[in-house]
């Protein structure tokens, strides 16, 4: 498996234009970026940054720490772009063993916090977790493998991908962080189902994983179970495991539809809403802005979606359009779960809401997706009639 990655990728058509002429390129063009995108990007992150000054209590502190996390995340996203997807590609393997590297690490000399040891310190300089690298490293992994081979992929190609996800996912479980894992896995399993497969074997895997589900109970921690047991009833135990829950659906139903206004939220201005500047962020905007401002977000949210899987299309080779459309499907799911799960429909997993919830490793691995969307789009090549 590893001799195949480190085989040199096919090599792309050469750009030529209709008339023979190559044509003045754009700004846009030289600097490798889609405008569309990163406009709605640059929308949701300046959106983001009203939101989390009132769930933050009006702190400017932690409004301009974020802003300044927003300007490393462009720039990571403006340095990646660059690259073509081969370079990308002979990346895959060495991120990926990197990403495994820190994830031994962290079990080793990872720093404990909040009950779980998930981050790595660097004393005065930086505080990370290395999981947050494998939600990029684990897709282009899956990508660079399965390009290698025909598709749809065959059960030898497939059994690589297995051995591939594993390692990780469960290095991350052990952490422990079921979500992380959860979402990781969902990413490389997303570039799996674009790759084409049956839906009977769809079906089987489905099956498979249904009849697995009382191991993975038996495995989980106990807070962990409780989490899935307070989603079916919160009020079981409303001033206990429910508290969040209850009071993020209060927050949301109590904006109506326009909301009580920006910074005149109760259940977050008074501090009844737990996390509410991290992972119930929703609550907060739900209950300042009401139905009206909620699908706003969501439209800007699906415009996004839709645009990224719109330039993961046009990639002319399998490992651009595998990754490019796996990157796009787990920014989805990031929206779909915590919204989810600040709403009720979904157990509480911890899960940010992208661009918006207070944080720096996820907003820059985000921003780090995108960059190697438009880097897969922008290095297209054009093929002459």
């Amino acid at each position: 498996m590893i001799t195949d990655l480190l085989r040199p990728s096919r090599a792309y058509p050469v750009k030529q234009s209709q008339s023979g002429i190559s044509r003045r390129k754009t700004i846009w063009q030289r600097l490798h970026l889609d405008p569309w995108l990163l406009g709605m990007l640059l929308l949701l992150m300046c959106s983001g940054l009203v939101v989390l000054y009132s769930a933050s209590g009006e702190s400017s502190h932690m409004v301009i720490a974020q802003a300044i996390r927003f300007g490393v995340a462009l720039v990571v996203m403006l340095v990646l772009a660059q690259f073509s997807p081969q370079t990308l590609m002979r990346w895959a393997l060495p991120a990926y063993l990197f990403g495994l590297l820190m994830l031994v690490a962290v079990e080793v000399l990872g720093d404990i916090g909040m009950g779980a040891q998930r981050w790595l310190e660097i004393p005065g300089l930086i505080r990370f977790q290395p999981s947050e690298l494998m939600k990029l490293a684990m897709p282009m992994m899956v990508a660079a493998w399965i390009s290698r081979h025909d598709l749809p992929p065959n059960w030898r190609v497939l059994l690589g991908c297995a051995v591939l996800i594993a390692l990780p996912v469960g290095l991350i479980a052990r952490q422990p962080d079921l979500g992380t894992s959860l979402l990781v896995a969902a990413a490389a399993v997303f570039v799996i189902l674009l790759a084409g497969l049956s839906w009977r074997f769809i079906g089987v895997m489905v099956a498979l994983a249904s009849a697995a589900l009382p191991l993975l109970w038996m495995n989980m921690h106990n807070y962990q179970r409780q989490r899935v047991l307070t989603f079916l009833d919160p009020e079981s135990d409303p001033l206990g495991a429910g508290w969040n829950i209850i009071q993020s659906t209060t927050a949301i139903g109590s904006g109506g539809i326009w909301g009580k206004g920006w910074l005149h939220g109760t259940q977050s201005q008074l501090e009844f809403l737990p996390e509410r500047h991290t992972d119930f962020i929703v609550a907060v905007l739900g209950e300042e802005f009401g139905l009206i401002g909620m699908l706003a977000f969501l439209v800007l949210y699906l415009l996004i979606v839709a645009r990224g899987l719109w330039l993961a299309g046009s990639a002319q080779d399998t490992f651009g359009r595998l990754l490019g459309g796996g990157i796009m499907l787990t920014f989805f799911i990031y929206v779909f779960v915590n919204i989810g799960m600040v709403s009720g429909i979904l157990p509480v997993v911890g899960v940010p809401l992208p661009l918006v919830s207070y944080g720096g490793t996820s907003s820059v691995t985000l921003m780090a997706g995108f960059g190697i969307l438009m880097a897969v789009h922008a290095h297209r090549r054009l093929l002459p009639r």
